[in-house]
């Protein structure tokens, strides 16, 4: 699905209300929280970053021409190992556009013709004091080997805090992809399968997916 440009009339308005309420979704704090597991970076983190760093992948830089692919508003919250937000922490995502390419010359070499040259393929957002992020991209999708997923990196104060990857909930190549099923633990599993749902409000098949990170990390205290 290609999205229409009149979806993005004004870009520096809608980064300006990335955190706005109506793409808001209340978190579940459970009492112990379950961990988000660790799980490989892969060969396509960047190695060269775009010069459009910013939450919405969809538009390079103030450009017209969207990307392609089921547009989808991403959400979550960043929770520290007792499940209390963490304000100020760095989420990056990355992944392939929807013709599978990712944004590395290692794969996109040799496939100039079949990429998207309008989709960001990375991004990046600070998270609130409720820890929470927010970035509009699209549905992932496999790729030979691999399953749809989007990969995610959690800094803090320079440090890497996390890395991960989310997956689309329903999706009959999870069951065959090792990176997912090597994830043992059936909670852990879980809490990085998430649902992508279609928004009421959207005339135009846009998707919502919530997918919160519980790190291995408790924040001193000063």
């Amino acid at each position: 699905m290609t999205p229409s440009p009149r979806l993005i009339p004004n870009r520096r308005g809608f980064l300006a209300a990335a955190g706005a309420s109506v793409f808001a979704v209340p978190g579940l704090l459970a009492a112990d929280p379950v961990r988000t597991p660790a799980q490989t970076e892969g060969p396509f983190y960047p190695d060269k970053l775009p010069l459009d760093t910013d939450n919405d992948l969809l538009v390079l830089n103030d450009g017209s021409t969207p990307a392609v692919g089921d547009i989808t508003h991403l959400t979550g919250k960043i929770l520290d190992a007792k499940g209390n937000p963490l304000a100020g922490a760095v989420v990056e995502i990355w992944q392939c556009d929807a013709n599978g390419v990712y944004l590395h010359t290692a794969d996109s070499k040799g496939k100039k013709d079949k990429q998207d040259k309008n989709f960001q393929g990375f991004g990046r957002f600070t998270t609130d004091k409720t820890g929470a992020y927010y970035f509009r991209t699209i549905k992932p999708v496999p790729y030979p080997g691999r399953c749809p997923h989007i990969h995610f990196k959690v800094k803090k104060d320079k440090k890497d805090l996390l890395v991960t990857q989310m997956y689309v909930a329903g999706d009959e190549r999870n069951a065959k992809d090792g990176i997912y099923m090597g994830v043992k633990d059936k909670k852990q599993r879980e809490s990085i399968t998430v649902e992508f749902a279609k928004m009421k409000d959207s005339k135009t098949g846009e998707l919502s997916a919530h997918f919160e990170i519980v790190l291995g990390y408790t924040p001193k205290v000063d």
